[in-house]
């Protein structure tokens, strides 16, 4: 009981520390009244202080909650300072770019990022309002900036908030132009975070500039130059943001490329920080494309389009037979934008990650065309090839596409939905659809079934664990086929990858959700062209792939 006791008032003594340095007065009456209900609340409270949140490839990502285990704008101030600092000691010149989504907090921590910006004497631009992802990725191309901030949390729950950074051509050099920090920059951010002083004493300057709405206009009018000016548009498209911030951009971009204006879900349109008709904003989730399906079905679409909450990913729906409707996998949108460019006769490098399907690499090595797969993340995506070859498309599974790596260097909701709208419009005139398409790669080059076992944890030891039981007690067959190839890619990366002559598997703890994700893949042939029978062997294997896998993880 001693032992508790002296547990509560050192962290006891931590909370007042740091209430004596909250810049808020919201998150310092939030952790007061923690303080109040102690000894109930010290479970609550050693968790806020288990630790700062650390600054790494994807940034910060966290729960909005005063202490330094949370996103609040302590944290946020301490960030920016530490990144701020960092710029300054290599030297970098020119303006931070900062935008930020709608969730709560953005806006606040936004204008804080550039107050701290401003204070040390470095030119801050703000985004005019909520906007996508992909348009202050782009902003940081276009307007010169020393790096940029993005404020999300993407598709995390809506009691989430994140900080992500990028850099401009001067510290990210030529492939890590506008693209998202790799090491060893995190770890030098990080650092200078650290070493950041009581925050009393970080000075704040005038809010910086806001920008105009030419801006988003730019954006705009370079990714819909992204399109064959002179290609098919009729096509009737239905689509939802998920009360995120893409329809303004999405809906401007598809009237300049000359679609008609995609179908808006009347009750997921505008953004809302806590998105109420979802259960989680994730158009992966079971679930969150319901009103999209139903909008289709009302409308009579040829296709379905939904953006996640910050527009950087691009799920597509499309018809299922008569009667039903089905989310392609990121994979199956991957491969058909990869051969849609190849068609148009783009040329240059294809990219995709480790987790993705191998069908890329097929049909780059039938086309003749440079391939290479990285690490997950547009992180690693945008730098693939080291610049041997200049790449031209680059995705991963997780509905994340590049199709134009010098308009945005990260990946792109908003484009993507354009090229897959000028595939599918295409394919119309001629009477044909995307599934159709995709039944033509698989009889060239076989069905690639892919699907994926997610879990989803309070614990993270218990992804530890996971981890630690797939190496020490490895399978030795899958499917009934010994696995003949055994990866482990300690200490560069948490993954382990298993093969067989068919079929492969990789394990790996997400890197921006508690989730331990196994990725599958059953590679079937397709005999006399009967493409259903062998999508149906394929189906069943993976299936009986995901119970041995899951079995073999204990999960």
């Amino acid at each position: 009981m001693a032992a508790d006791t002296t547990d509560i008032d050192d962290i006891r003594e931590q909370a007042r520390r740091w209430l004596a340095d909250d810049p808020d007065p919201a998150s310092r009456d939030e952790l007061t009244a923690v303080l109040d209900r102690l000894p109930a609340s010290a479970p609550e409270l050693a968790d806020r202080f288990a630790g700062p949140l650390t600054f790494g490839t994807a940034g910060l990502r966290g729960p909005l909650r005063a202490g330094p285990n949370g996103m609040n704008l302590a944290v946020v101030t301490q960030a920016a300072a530490g990144l701020v600092g960092w710029l300054a000691a290599q030297g970098g010149t020119g303006p931070l770019v900062i935008g930020y989504d709608a969730r709560h907090g953005s806006r606040e921590f936004a204008e804080r990022t550039a107050q701290v910006a401003t204070g040390a004497g470095r030119p801050a631009l703000l985004l005019p309002r909520p906007l996508p992802t992909p348009v202050l990725a782009y902003a940081v191309r276009h307007l010169g900036g020393v790096a940029g901030v993005m404020v999300t949390a993407s598709h995390n729950p809506p009691q989430d908030n994140g900080y992500k950074v990028y850099l401009g051509a001067e510290l990210g050099g030529e492939l890590g132009w506008g693209a998202q920090i790799v090491p060893p920059a995190d770890a030098g951010i990080e650092a200078a975070i650290r070493s950041v002083g009581p925050l009393t004493e970080v000075p704040l300057g005038p809010p910086g500039q806001v920008l105009g709405d030419d801006l988003t206009a730019s954006y705009v009018e370079q990714a819909t130059a992204v399109i064959d000016p002179d290609g098919p548009r009729d096509l009737t498209v239905a689509y939802t943001p998920l009360h995120g911030v893409g329809a303004a951009v999405l809906t401007a971009a598809f009237a300049r490329a000359g679609f008609p204006v995609p179908g808006v879900v009347p009750d997921q349109a505008e953004p809302d920080p806590a998105f109420p008709t979802v259960s989680f904003p994730n158009p992966e989730e079971p679930g969150a494309v319901d009103r999209l399906i139903a909008l289709a079905d009302s409308t009579g679409a040829d296709l379905a389009i939904a953006n996640d909450p910050d527009a950087d990913r691009c799920a597509v729906v499309v018809r299922d037979g008569h009667d039903g409707w089905r989310m392609l996998r990121g994979d199956e949108v991957g491969v058909l934008l990869a051969d849609h460019l190849m068609r148009r006769g783009v040329t240059g490098l294809y990219a995709t990650t480790i987790v993705s399907s191998s069908l890329l690499r097929a049909m780059c090595a039938a086309r003749g065309l440079p391939y290479d797969e990285t690490l997950t993340g547009f992180k690693w995506i945008v730098r693939a090839g080291g610049g041997s070859t200049p790449l031209v498309f680059g995705y991963e599974e997780a509905l994340g596409y590049c199709v134009a790596p010098a308009h945005v260097r990260d990946k792109d909701g908003i484009t993507a939905a354009l090229t897959v709208a000028e595939l599918a419009a295409g394919l119309k005139t001629q009477g044909r659809t995307l599934t159709d398409r995709l039944d033509e790669l698989a009889a060239e080059f076989g069905v690639h079934h892919t699907d994926q076992l997610s879990a989803r944890v309070d614990d993270l030891r218990l992804i530890a664990d996971a981890m630690a039981r797939i190496r020490a007690d490895t399978p030795t067959t899958l499917l009934g086929q010994p696995v003949d190839s055994v990866r482990d890619l300690l200490p560069e990366s948490d993954v382990v990858i298993l093969r067989t002559a068919a079929a492969r598997v990789v394990i790996r703890p997400s890197g921006t959700e508690p989730k331990l994700k196994a990725y599958l893949e059953v590679v079937e042939p397709v005999v006399d062209g009967d493409v259903q029978t062998a999508r149906s062997r394929a189906a069943s294997a993976v299936a009986a792939l995901r119970a041995e896998v899951s079995a073999a993880l204990g999960i």
